[in-house]
């Protein structure tokens, strides 16, 4: 069986060697690929007698699939799942499984330490000090005693909760399917928006979720909240955000997902606000994640040849 590494995801030299040779011993080939294809015609030639596939966040379309004649595998290294064409896949009898739960703790911790830069404008007293200026009679916010709405309870949203909780927030948290936890109430997508000191998005792009914050629910949010953003950019209007952060309607947001992965354009709308942190895509990006996405990546592998898969997303 041929499985292709189709982009880097990480995983050290010496690992990748370790594993192509327990494929190998169990009569499987590992092709590794130590740099990202540059187009599609790259993607194609890769993949063309492939039957395992294990790529990142790279766009995989149905031609692709079609082309993979022998395809019955595809290993994410990500969690979500919105750049592979997956109902596509289950019609091909293609299973498609991610890396659920390999960067729950990067992406909460990076929620609360978003949560609190804007609080207390650390990025902007970083620039006042290197500039040697003084804090110019500035006063922060404090995370404690606040409202931390969570849009969205799944692994992340709840270790979100957990964090929040340990810093003396009341958790207010919305979820589509009903769903029970200590020390969080569960209330309303209205209600979590007109209530809340912040609010942090943690729910996949799907159909049902495009610009589930659109202008509408902006309107809803206190002057003095915050939005934090670590899921994906579409489940957000940011044209929307844009306007009411310009307006100053809402306090500030911190962004760490896009429309495409960065870099962005120089022209990027909310560059020139003052009002923002933005990051470029790093939610995910600790030495921990990704070590323990290696090993789920290839476990999914695994599993599905000892025909008991896991991680399955169609």
């Amino acid at each position: 069986m041929k499985i292709v590494l189709l982009e880097p995801i990480g995983i050290s030299v010496k690992e990748l060697q370790i594993l192509e040779d327990e494929f190998s011993a169990n009569h499987h080939k590992l092709i590794v690929y130590k740099t990202k294809p540059e187009n599609e015609t790259e993607i194609l030639k890769r993949t063309s007698e492939a039957e395992v596939i294990i790529l990142s966040n790279l766009p995989l379309s149905e031609k692709i699939i079609e082309s993979s004649k022998n395809l019955k595998l595809i290993s994410v290294a990500f969690t979500g799942v919105d750049h592979v064409p997956v109902d596509f896949c289950k019609k091909r009898n293609i299973t498609v499984c991610n890396a659920a739960g390999y960067s729950t703790h990067a992406v909460a911790e990076l929620t609360i330490g978003m949560t609190i830069n804007l609080l207390r404008k650390m990025v902007w007293g970083n620039n006042q000090t290197i500039s040697g200026k003084s804090r110019d009679g500035f006063l922060g916010s404090e995370l404690y005693g606040k409202n931390f709405g969570i849009i969205g309870y799944g692994q992340i949203g709840a270790e979100v909760a957990k964090l929040a909780n340990a810093f003396g927030c009341k958790v207010l948290a919305f979820n589509r399917s009903e769903k029970h936890a200590n020390n969080v109430t569960f209330v309303d997508l209205e209600t979590l928006l007109k209530e809340s000191d912040i609010v942090s998005l943690h729910i996949p792009y799907t159909s049902d979720t495009k610009d589930l914050i659109g202008e509408k629910e902006l309107n809803l949010l206190k002057p003095t909240a915050i939005l934090i953003n670590t899921a994906r950019a579409q489940v957000v209007d940011y044209n929307a955000l844009y306007q009411k952060l310009k307006n100053n309607k809402i306090a500030g947001a911190a962004l760490d997902i896009y429309e495409k992965e960065p870099p962005l354009e120089k022209s990027y709308p909310l560059f020139e606000l003052p009002n923002v942190l933005l990051l470029p895509h790093i939610g995910y990006a600790t030495n921990e994640a990704i070590e323990y996405r290696g090993k789920i990546v290839f476990d999914n592998i695994r599993k599905w040849m000892q025909g008991n898969p896991q991680n399955i997303v169609n």
